[in-house]
């Protein structure tokens, strides 16, 4: 294959002998933050992108000539299937060593571990599951390979009771071992894991509401101890019980530092061995998502992004499958663990609608407990009525009009809607990261009065370039405590969650018809509003400052139709509830 006019940038890129004569010619592609942005672009899109670029015609003409020299022939890497053969027919059968715990509470987590061989490469020459049985209940679950001659089997109990387990493995001393554990009560504290409910909303396994209070924290985990255990400190004294976080390490603006593990074994350098992973990378990452777990905090891992310097978002079809499989035996037993296949996959230039399908089929037939899956976009929704999706991710596609569409969405795709970036309070120089905490809080209240969710994040210039929505640190901005009170508000309305209302014109209004009603004025200031109720039923009425968080009890009780005097400021909101 030849390269063309038509050919994508990251195509160009991959190929070490077309970088080159690229480089030659833009030398500053090399450093550029927006790298990602580039690489699902032609040359001529690029080329006429930026006019600080002041390509001239002959400067594209001479990139083409030079790269239609060359030829492009990807190699295809093939799957790796387990050997049957691994270990010797001499092997005893279920010779391992196995280490597990007597007990683990109702959706926690039980644990075997088998000291076994490690002869070969077991990553990818060892298959391991196990079935675990409770009276009429079954589960199998896959194991994994930890290094240094260590399996685990990672099982999360959905119920009560005497549960026991056999193990399947193509390597002999593994296979066939056989045990038991029990499984007691959920510890206080311990709801179970989050799941859809009520249709547009979530309540845990044990039927307690959950509403998510979302940020975003892309690469906190690939920081230093300090900054790492910094912002487990910040997550501790906020509202947030939901993040966003990001599997492998990011390059982009403000994030250029190196991560402190790797995922793989090799180096950018010498090239990464795909088929062997870097067990203290996932160790790590395992750790701070229990840090997570004992905050109350979901973590909603994303599995693939393109901000990228390393090759991990353009890894082959075989890589990204093992990768996929690997990742979701080693987490998918941690109640707090959500799936995001992406975010923003319409940057990801090396993946196709029918890879996005795949992943999916492999994540949901692997993941034996249901986790929550969701893909997130930039530029164009995905198609959030497929099967697999739990519920919808969403990133707004307008720069001003962001939770004003939650009502549309719900009626378009009839699951919840997160929307996990709304923008971001902040200032640095984009518009997607440079929104006031006024206007972060009203975004959120738009967002819960039409039925949906809205995510947090924050970008204030740093020094040291340590800004919250990648690194983590400290939170700098005035939404948080405005968001606190907001999630305050939800959680002492409807258990089953706030859904739209039939609204007036210009006012949203979520809650129960004739029971409870929230009515949000966002940037409008009126003095006072006229209400028309259902003659007979009596209410009381509360005056909300969103800003302020105050919250004003009118005197009285009131029916039918009635006026309220309201202050004349912005972000105020009135909540009607049946006496």
């Amino acid at each position: 294959m030849s390269f063309t006019e038509q050919t994508k940038i990251g195509v160009i890129w991959a190929n070490p002998e077309a970088r080159a004569v690229l480089l030659k010619h833009v030398p500053d592609l090399t450093d550029s933050p927006y790298l990602s942005f580039m690489k699902i672009q032609t040359l001529p899109q690029l080329a006429a992108s930026n006019k600080a670029y002041t390509w001239m015609p002959e400067l594209l003409h001479a990139i083409l000539q030079e790269l239609a020299t060359i030829r492009d022939e990807p190699a295809l890497e093939a799957d790796i299937a387990p050997s049957a053969l691994y270990e010797e027919a001499t092997v005893p059968a279920g010779s391992a060593t196995v280490q597990g715990t007597p007990q683990a509470e109702q959706w926690g987590v039980f644990e075997l571990v088998l000291h076994g061989p490690s002869h070969g490469n077991p990553f990818v020459d060892v298959a391991l599951s196990a079935e675990f049985r409770c009276a009429d209940r079954a589960v199998e679950t896959a194991g994994f390979y930890d290094g240094e001659g260590i399996y685990r089997i990672r099982f999360m109990p959905d119920v009560v009771g005497e549960w026991t387990y056999r193990t399947r493995s193509t390597a002999r001393s593994l296979n066939g071992i056989e045990g038991r554990f029990a499984s007691t009560a959920p510890a206080s504290g311990n709801h179970g894991p989050v799941q859809v409910k009520n249709r547009f909303h979530f309540g845990y396994a044990d039927g307690t509401p959950y509403i998510p209070v979302g940020t975003t924290c892309y690469v906190w985990t690939h920081q230093d101890e300090e900054l790492e255990q910094r912002t487990l400190y910040t997550l501790r004294t906020s509202p947030f019980n939901k993040l966003r976080m990001c599997v492998f390490p990011k390059y982009y603006q403000f994030n250029a530092n190196e991560p402190q593990h790797y995922p793989y074994e090799g180096s950018l350098e010498e090239g990464w061995d795909y088929t062997r992973f870097n067990p203290a990378f996932f160790r790590h990452l395992e750790s701070r998502i229990l840090d997570l777990l004992g905050l109350g905090i979901e973590a909603d891992l994303i599995l693939f992004h393109a901000y990228d310097r390393w090759g991990f978002s353009e890894m082959s079809p075989a890589a990204d499958d093992r990768y996929l499989r690997y990742i979701v035996a080693r987490l998918s037993a941690y109640r707090n663990v959500w799936w995001s296949l992406a975010n923003e996959y319409d940057l990801m230039w090396a993946k196709q609608p029918d890879d996005w399908e795949r992943f999916a089929r492999i994540i949901t037939g692997q993941d034996a407990y249901g986790r929550l899956i969701s893909i997130h976009n930039c530029f164009v929704f995905y198609d959030y009525s497929r099967d697999w999706i739990t519920h919808c991710s969403i990133q707004r596609i307008d720069v001003y009009k962001t939770a004003e569409n939650t009502n549309e969405w719900r009626d378009r795709w009839n699951k919840p809607i997160v929307i996990d970036e709304c923008a971001y309070e902040g200032d640095i120089d984009q518009g997607w990261g440079n929104i006031s905490g006024q206007e972060m809080t009203r975004r959120f209240w738009e967002g819960a009065v039409r039925g949906g969710y809205v995510g947090h994040g924050e970008t204030y210039l740093h020094p040291d370039d340590i800004l919250w929505w990648s690194k983590g640190g400290k939170l700098h901005g005035t939404s948080m405590e405005r968001i606190a009170f907001l999630r305050w508000i939800m959680e002492e309305g409807p258990a089953e969650g706030l859904n739209p209302l039939l609204s007036e014109w210009d006012v949203p209004s979520a809650g129960i018809a004739d029971v409870y009603y929230l009515f949000y004025y966002g940037f409008n200031q009126p003095r006072y509003r006229k209400f028309s109720m259902k003659p007979g039923i009596w209410y009381h009425v509360d005056v909300i400052d969103t800003w302020n968080m105050t919250v004003k009890r009118l005197p009285g009780t009131y029916e039918g139709a009635f006026r309220i005097e309201l202050p004349g400021i912005p972000y105020m909101a009135v909540r009607v509830t049946k006496t």
